[in-house]
Order: structure tokens, then C-alpha cells, then sequence
């Protein structure tokens, strides 16, 4: 099922939404540098550099990127920079919304496994030497997702104890081991929708790749 199916919306309603999202991630920005808030700087201009990444994979690799793509891509990084805002009767989602945290890690952690899931299928299609059977494949995806979780729970705890060190505003923040656990336990799940339903949603990606690393032999 690709995200156009499971969105039921038109491809141009995903590439307006994908839009939207980049035109808050900018005003978000410009407000952060008014406020001097650097942790809504951080955020607003690391989800802004990334919702134009598809459009450079396709103009610049080959690599094709459709709107549902992109709009998968968008909504993570934009639904982190919307999570660390204070708002309204509400305060920081991240914070106060129970389950904004685990929706954005199992989001953020399906395009980790998308990426580990189109290479190490092109090179298993390129390659007579490498042979993934699907079960591995399958683990090999959990596993890599999980060693990038980890090493993001670790960089997320050292920022922490160097903002507290420095007495300066956290760009990240930790909320605990119990915190952390739930973190992997959703980065799983993330992987799993990915290891079971990405041949549908990265079909083409997967084939651009094998086409590259063919032509690299050639």
C-alpha cells in the first residue's frame, strides 16, 4: 500500500500538504531568529533543510521521489519541530501530549528504516556475492534501526548534560530511562510497518539504486 492509498488524498493535495509544512518550518525559523530562541532556530532549520532533500535526491541522483515521499519525509521532521513549540493552553506537545513523542519516533524511525530498506535491497539485487533472505532482511532492518535509536538516545543525553553543564536552553531533550525505553519500543514499530510494507512504498527507489550501482560496475 503506497501513501497515496493510505492517505486517500490526490497527489496534489500531498505535494500542498508537503508544501504547507515547509512554508511553517520558514516562518518558524524567522520567529526563533526574532525571539533569539535557538532551540526553535535548531529545529525549524534542520526540519527545513530536510523537507527539500527529496526534491535533491530526484534532481540530482535520479532518485525518484513522489509526493508521498516527500510527504512522509515533511510530516516527520515537521511534526518534531511542532512538538517543541509552546502553545496555547496546550504548552510544548512533546511535554504535555502522551502520545506526541511516540508518534514522531515511529514516524522519524520508519524513514531510517526506509533508507536502510532501499539500500540493502539494491545492493542485494546488484550484487551475485550478496544474498539477503527475507528474514534477514527483515531482522537486519529492526536491528539497524535500533543501533541508530540508540545512538540517538545517547546524543540526546549528552546534549542534555552539556546544556545543563552550560546553563543554556536544551535543543533536545530526555525525559528518563523509562522515557528512552518507549523511545526503541516505537522506533521498533516503526521498522516493522517499514521491513513489512516497504517493497510497495520503495519499490522505485529501490530500482533507481540498483540502477546506479549497476552503472557504477559498468
Amino acid at each position: 500500500m503506497r501513501v497515496r492509498d493510505l492517505l486517500h488524498i490526490s497527489e496534489r493535495r500531498q505535494r500542498q500538504a508537503a508544501r504547507g509544512m515547509q512554508i511553517f518550518l520558514a516562518v518558524m525559523l524567522l520567529a526563533g531568529l526574532a525571539l533569539r530562541s535557538g532551540g526553535v532556530v535548531v529545529n525549524a532549520s534542520i526540519g527545513l533543510l530536510v523537507t527539500f532533500l527529496p526534491g535533491i535526491l530526484e534532481r540530482d541522483l535520479g532518485i525518484p521521489m513522489d509526493a508521498g515521499l516527500a510527504l512522509w519525509i515533511s510530516a516527520a521532521v515537521f511534526l518534531h519541530a511542532l512538538g517543541t513549540i509552546a502553545w496555547p493552553g496546550i504548552g510544548k506537545p512533546y511535554a504535555n501530549v502522551w502520545w506526541w513523542d511516540h508518534l514522531t519516533h515511529a514516524l522519524s524511525a520508519s524513514i531510517v528504516a526506509g533508507v536502510g530498506y532501499a539500500t540493502t535491497r539494491a545492493v542485494d539485487i546488484h550484487s551475485d556475492a550478496v544474498s539477503f533472505p527475507p528474514r534477514f532482511h527483515f531482522v537486519f532492518i529492526l536491528l539497524f534501526v535500533l543501533a541508530f535509536g540508540v545512538l540517538w538516545e545517547v546524543i540526546e543525553f549528552g546534549i542534555s548534560l552539556l546544556a545543563g553543564y552550560t546553563g543554556t536552553p536544551g535543543v533536545l531533550t530526555q525525559y528518563g530511562l523509562s522515557d528512552s525505553m518507549l523511545d526503541l519500543v516505537f522506533n521498533t514499530i516503526g521498522a516493522i510497518l517499514v521491513a513489512v510494507y516497504g517493497s510497495n512504498q520503495l519499490g522505485e527507489v529501490t530500482d533507481a539504486l540498483t540502477a546506479r550501482l549497476d552503472d557504477s560496475r559498468g
